[in-house]
């Protein structure tokens, strides 16, 4: 069977749910607000919620939403792939070490292998010589790293301009921009990251639906977090229920006949 990520299980349980009596559902959210529940995972919720709003509906809308969409549109694509591949190729360093510290031994020296090659025979990561070679990337981050040693989440942290984040993943975050190349320069690192940054919120269009359409977007958002951390930490070998399972078989078996 196919494996599919929380996000598409996700993406795809609120589509096909999409006929659903949505007045029916924000009775129960209701509900759930007079109970007055409280997710351990969130204790800072009121701060957070508002950051969210603050992320969302100013930043987002007026500034890295249009400036993400006009870099897409109008940065030539050779250029704006050789630019995503250099930046990426920065993070291999980190790669090699994370992939290490988890006892990852062969996964660590095909990083290492990667960034060698890539950094010289394409022309400093501009060209991902290695992926054409058949040599896949290896992502480990330090805050996974921190996941697989056992260290917890850590209370939900909605940061301003950064988005969504938790006390290991912020942690993890400050190491790794010490780990070479990002330490040699601000400017590297600052590159690297706004790069990256255009690139997802450019991708994540299509998805904006969603989260207009959520009863509870903070909520939605939240919990796509926490699966996508968890999945990223197990390599994707998520315990399932049995009635999570069955999901799967059933949209596994919908994607096979499309």
């Amino acid at each position: 069977m196919k494996k599919l990520s929380p996000l598409l299980v996700l993406t795809l349980v609120i589509g096909l749910g999409g006929c659903a009596n949505k007045q029916a559902v924000e009775q129960q959210v209701e509900s759930n607000q007079t109970t007055q529940y409280v997710d351990q995972r969130d204790p800072f919720e009121s701060f957070n919620r508002d950051m969210w709003t603050f992320n969302w509906d100013i930043l987002d809308k007026n500034i890295l939403r249009p400036v993400s969409l006009s870099y897409a549109r109008n940065m030539p694509s050779f250029a704006r792939k050789g630019l995503y591949n250099f930046a990426l190729n920065l993070e291999e360093p980190g790669n090699v070490i994370n992939n290490l510290l988890q006892g990852k031994v062969a996964d660590s020296l095909i990083s290492l292998g990667r960034f060698l090659l890539n950094s010289t025979f394409g022309l400093l990561g501009t060209l991902d010589v290695a992926t054409d070679a058949g040599i896949a990337r290896h992502d480990e981050s330090f805050a996974e790293t921190l996941g697989v040693w056992g260290f917890g989440s850590g209370p939900f942290l909605m940061l301003p301009a950064l988005g969504p984040s938790d006390v290991r993943d912020s942690s993890g975050k400050l190491v790794e921009g010490a780990y070479f190349p990002l330490d040699t320069t601000i400017y590297i690192s600052f590159t690297s990251n706004l790069i990256k940054a255009l690139e997802k919120r450019a991708s994540l269009v299509d998805q904006e639906q969603l989260l207009n359409d959520a009863v509870d977007p903070y909520a939605l958002m939240k919990n796509v977090y926490f699966q996508d951390q968890q999945f990223k930490i197990l390599d994707g070998k998520v315990k399932t229920t049995q009635e999570e399972q069955d999901l799967n078989d059933d949209i596994d078996s919908y994607l096979d006949n499309l």
